[in-house]
């Protein structure tokens, strides 16, 4: 789960996608930003189709289901905290 890791903070390019995260393209493997890998995981089969994130240049990143569940929960839980703090 090395790859965790390197999710960087949402892009603060557009004020209104908060949920993009930027990859490093230097941690990642070719097949990974190729989008033929898990950027998490590194799992290859089934083929990743979900969305994580993108590369500096906006090529998207893709993880397995069973990585963007756990980023999905995570994000859940985070929005949480942040309306509970309000």
């Amino acid at each position: 789960m090395s790859g965790l890791s390197i999710m960087c903070q949402p892009s603060t390019a557009n004020a209104d996608t908060t949920d993009i995260y930027i990859f490093d393209p230097g941690s990642l493997s070719s097949v990974q930003c190729m989008g033929d890998a898990c950027a998490i995981c590194h799992a290859k089969w089934p083929r990743p189709r979900t969305p994580l994130g993108e590369l500096p240049d906006g090529t998207r990143v893709y993880g397995c289901r069973e990585c963007a569940d756990i980023i999905a929960s995570h994000m859940a839980r985070s929005a949480e905290h942040a309306l509970a703090a309000h």
